[in-house]
């Protein structure tokens, strides 16, 4: 019966870890890219979900997107008034929560809403300055009963860089998915 040597058995322990470490940093960044358009996803289901129930209750839902130490949380609200979601109703316990508020990154580890520096806008839209919420002053994504919403993009960055982007279209209510290609710095749909 025929062994291996101590030279046979380290050689082909030592392949066995150079090809882990070459394969371990490629993983990892197709892990969190999924996880990154898992996160964006998820966002764009619950714009979806926002228009159906605005539609369906016949008055006004949004989305609305607070920061904070821990980063940006979000939660959906119902107009209680007929005058739309409006960030003042929201604090006197006028317009109604929908849902619970929750962090992006507490359901995908390691994705947040986020803009690295230098970062090209979609389109002609206005440039990106670190903001990742371009929805106006209120941080609110608004959709009415008559299926449309305000219009605007949200920036969602993955733990190894992976950029996306949800924007909303006003006429239509609807929401489109951008990845960011850093090699051609341009935005291409997902």
């Amino acid at each position: 019966m025929r062994g291996y040597c101590l030279l046979e058995v380290l050689f082909v322990g030592w392949i066995g870890i150079v090809l882990a470490a070459i394969a371990v940093p490629g993983i990892r960044r197709s892990i969190d890219q999924q996880r990154t358009v898992g996160a964006v996803r998820y966002l764009a289901t619950q714009c979806a979900r926002a228009r159906m129930v605005a539609i369906t209750q016949g008055r006004d839902v949004a989305l609305q997107f607070t920061g904070g130490v821990g980063g940006y949380t979000f939660a959906m609200y119902a107009d209680g008034n007929g005058d739309g979601v409006r960030t003042r109703d929201i604090e006197r316990g006028v317009d109604v929560a929908l849902s619970r508020r929750e962090q992006l990154s507490s359901v995908f580890a390691g994705v947040s809403f986020g803009v690295p520096a230098g970062l090209p806008p979609v389109d002609t839209g206005p440039p990106t300055d670190g903001d990742p919420l371009k929805l106006g002053a209120g941080n609110l994504l608004s959709f009415s009963a008559r299926g449309t919403s305000s219009s605007g993009s949200l920036y969602v960055r993955g733990e190894t860089g992976a950029q996306y982007v949800l924007r909303a279209y006003g006429e239509t209510g609807k929401t489109r998915v951008l990845a960011y290609d850093p090699r051609s710095r341009t935005w291409r749909l997902r």
